[in-house]
Formats: structure tokens, sequence, C-alpha cells
């Protein structure tokens, strides 16, 4: 029998008495609530559907990890903060991990290594690709099940920094970096993502835009008949390629618009009152209008609200274009335009708390594919966070819903007749972790492609 040595580390003495700690605990995990995330993917069936929309040429006699459980193991592995396949030359053996990919964590062989997800991410294909983000469309449906009046779909770009030599990495100007350039479209009222797509470097923000706003809103417009849909995009995607496909598809649109010569001019009497209405009480001032405008590369005039403001540091202005004919200018920007804000925190958590950036795979189908992993990891999340209602964690954040529901310490014992995992006794969160199993297992969401 081989003797494994373990590292003793000391740390300060408590009184009299050493304090030494060694990795020799055997079957303990940082991450039982690891089983929550099985549960949604159970309940969704989400990652059963991106399974079957990837093909698998490997001989079936030399398999030792079906694609599903590699799919699995990435993608829980991601919600849970591992967002490197590196992580996995270790955390294969996590027990945790294990039990929610659908191995028993001591009869059951270990999860893939690295190399072994690397082969799965470099061997998508485009039209495989495609498949998935149908997937990811169709989850968006099946959590949100009709009838519906109402869509806010908010579209952004975003950067994405590179490091190497990946194929499309490209120089962009105004961020002054070689990066990526996704494009991502959320629900605007509940934060669900229903598009992500990776672009190359120097793509400009609307590349793109309009053949996938096309196709996620007729899919949308079958799924709710009746449904109004409003997009809502910043000045990076006031091209007229996109007005002129939102206003066939019958969508409304806030979108804003870069500020000219022209369009200063239209409100040129409005920001002389507001100034002198500054200057007369020292206090903010706001004013709102709206008119009709044609630039030169249009074909029709449309509506454009504008705000005007003048502060302590001088007038501000701002344009939004919109075929909302009837509305008063200051609701349409304030109320509809200003709500788009809230999708930026959306992207933060992709990227900051997902790791969505990480796209260092040298082929860019693999980077696609790693985005839209990171993708499907946060849609576990944003079930965890709908399962959490009535909770004091019905709002928070998706790295808040990690520490407090899925970093527990727990023993785990495998017998004949059950796998137990006996978690820390001063878990502080434990009527909310019941809480949300307890609303998991009341409202499934079945997906079906």
């Amino acid at each position: 029998m081989n003797t494994v040595c373990h590292t003793q580390l000391s740390f300060a003495n408590l009184g009299s008495k050493p304090v030494v700690a060694s990795f020799d605990g055997g079957k303990i995990t940082s991450d039982a609530g690891a089983l929550l995330l099985r549960e949604i993917d159970r309940n969704t069936g989400l990652i059963q559907a991106v399974d079957a929309c990837i093909d698998d040429p490997r001989d079936p006699r030399k398999v030792r990890h079906a694609q599903r459980t590699l799919l699995r193991q990435r993608i829980l592995a991601i919600a849970l903060g591992y967002e490197d396949a590196n992580d996995h030359n270790t955390l294969r053996f996590d027990p945790a991990l294990k039990i929610a990919a659908g191995h028993a964590p001591d009869s059951a062989p270990d999860l893939a290594s690295q190399p072994t997800l690397s082969r799965l991410e470099n061997r998508v294909t485009a039209k495989q690709l495609i498949r998935l983000s149908r997937v990811l469309l169709e989850s968006y449906i099946a959590a949100h099940p009709g009838p519906r009046s109402l869509i806010v779909l908010d579209i952004d770009s975003t950067d994405d920094p590179t490091h190497g030599r990946q194929q499309l990495a490209l120089f962009h100007g105004f961020y002054d970096q070689y990066m990526f350039h996704p494009l991502l479209v959320f629900d605007g009222l509940s934060g669900y993502p229903l598009a992500a797509v990776l672009r190359s470097g120097r793509s400009h923000a609307s590349r793109g835009a309009a053949h996938i706003l096309r196709n996620i809103v007729q899919r949308l417009q079958k799924a709710y008949p009746g449904v109004t849909i409003l997009v809502r995009a910043d000045s990076g995607f006031a091209v007229p390629t996109l007005y002129r496909t939102l206003e066939r598809l019958g969508v409304f649109y806030t979108i804003g618009l870069i500020p000219n010569s022209r369009l200063r001019d239209r409100v040129t009497e409005l920001a002389q009152r507001t100034q002198e209405d500054f200057d007369a009480t020292g206090q903010k001032q706001r004013a709102f209008t709206a008119f009709l405008y044609k630039a030169d590369s249009w074909h029709l005039h449309r509506r454009v609200v504008a705000k005007v403001e003048h502060l302590p540091q001088g007038s501000n202005i701002r344009f939004v274009l919109t075929n909302l004919r009837h509305m008063a200018p200051q609701r349409v920007y304030d109320v509809l335009y200003l709500g788009r804000g809230d999708t930026e925190n959306r992207i933060k958590e992709l990227k900051l708390y997902l790791k969505a950036d990480r796209t260092s795979c040298h082929r860019f189908l693999a980077n696609q594919f790693r985005l839209l992993l990171h993708t499907l990891a946060y849609v576990l999340l944003w079930h965890l966070r709908q399962a959490a209602a009535g909770t004091d964690l019905a709002h928070a954040s998706m790295e808040t819903l990690r520490c407090k529901l899925l970093k527990i310490g727990a023993r785990v014992k495998e017998s004949v007749r059950r796998v137990v995992l006996h978690c820390a006794s001063s878990y502080p969160y434990q009527a909310v972790f019941a809480a949300v199993l307890a609303n998991l297992r009341q409202t499934p969401v079945p997906l079906r492609p």
C-alpha cells in the first residue's frame, strides 16, 4: 500500500495549543449547493437540450465520459465559480460536482480532466452553435409562460479583451485594445438572456443586430400571439437597417442618437430657456420636447425625443429615436429609455461573476461555444434567483447567490442505500436553502425545443 504524505500547515497557537491544518479530510466539498443547480437542470432539461444540439463523433466503445456528463460538469462548474477548464484537473474529484453531474461520489469513476473538456469545446461546429443559440431562446420561452402583453428587449455590446492569438481577436480603436465584441440580448424586465453572439474585435456595435433581433422577434411573436415588443438600445445601434427591420416587424423601439448640429439646432431655444432658469434659481433644470427628423440616409421622417438639461457643469442634451408617436417625451425618456440601464448590470454579472469573457481558445468557434456555456450557467443562476422569491435573496446578485447558497461545506458519504451530505451545522442560511429547494420542486419549467 502506497503511503501518501500530506503537508501539515502550522498557524499561530491558540493559547498554549498548536493550530495545524492538512488536506486529508477525505470526501469533503465546499460546493454542496451544487445540488440546487442539479435540481434546476432536472426541472428545465436545459443541459439535455444542449446535448441534443451537439453531435458526438466518438467511438462509443472507447467513450469513458458521456457528452451530457461533460456538459453538466463544465456548465455547473462555471456556475459554481470555476471558469477555467484547468480547474477540472482537481475539481473532477469533488464529490458534490460528481453528484450534480450524475456520478456517485465513491463508486462511480471520476469526472473528465481538462484535455477531455477542451476537446469537446474545440469540436463544436457552426451549425451546432446555431442550434445551441436556439436552445437559449427556447429556454427563455419555457421560463416565461404566456400569455404575455409586453416584452422588453435590451440589446447591447460589450468589450471582451484578448491576450493571445485567438482567431478574429482584432484591434478596436474605440476601446484601444485587441478584443472580441460580443452582442447580447436580455429581457429588460426579467434579466433573462435571449442571445449571446461573439463577433470579431473590429465589429461595429450594430453588426448583425437586425438579423438577430428579427429571428428573436419572429419566434416571440409566434410564441406569444398579440404581444407588444419594445426594443431598447444605445446610440451604437442607431443605424437605418435596424429601424427598418423593427418597423417591418411591428416592434416599438427607443434608440439613442448621437447629437449633431442639426439636432442641436432644433432645441436651441429650449436649451437657452433651461440655462436662464438655472441662472435664476441655481438649481438643475430639465425639459423635454419631441419633433420629426429625417437624416439624409433615411427614407422617411421619424420621431426624436430630446432631453435638455442644465447642470452646474453645463448643458447636457440627449436625443432618443422612437416610433412611439403618442407617448409624452419625458415618459419615453425617463421610463422607457433609461430603464435599459439595468441591463448593464446583467452584463456586469455575466462578465464579472460568470467570467463570460474567458474566451482564451484559439478557434473562434470554440470561443463562441464558451460564451454560450457561460451564458447557460448564468441561466441556471437566474432560475436560482427566481426560486429565492420571498426570501432575503430574492434580488441578490449572482455572486451573492453563489456565496450564500452554493458555497456550503459538507462531508459526503455514500453507502449501499443512499448518498448523504452532512452540511456544516453553522451554515447560516439553512432556512433560505430549504425554501429555495421547495420552490424549485413546485415550479418546474421543462424545455421542449
